[in-house]
């Protein structure tokens, strides 16, 4: 029985597109610095959500940590993650 060609090709070439631009991004995009101010800044967060708003500005904040345990005495996995956000208005 012969092996239908056409289908396969069909997805190989889809498939390729989508490695080649990716690929090709990812050549693109600089690496990144850490900041330690910006660290600095999100270990200070308190744990929970917080918002604020002034005259020109919003500013929010949200942290969530969490450590989970596989087993009664297995490893364990921390998760922390925190965001940091401001939407500013202003008239030109």
């Amino acid at each position: 029985m012969p092996l239908p060609l056409a289908p396969i090709t069909a997805i190989a070439l889809r498939y390729g597109t989508v490695a080649l631009a990716t690929y090709t991004l990812a050549r693109r995009v600089e690496r990144g610095r850490r900041d330690q101010r910006a660290e600095d800044a999100h270990d200070d967060i308190p744990e929970g959500l917080t918002a604020r708003r002034e005259s020109e500005q919003v500013n929010a904040t949200g942290r969530m940590r969490r450590v989970f345990r596989f087993g009664a005495d297995g490893p364990g996995l921390e998760i922390d993650a925190s965001a940091l956000g401001r939407v500013r208005f202003r008239r030109v």
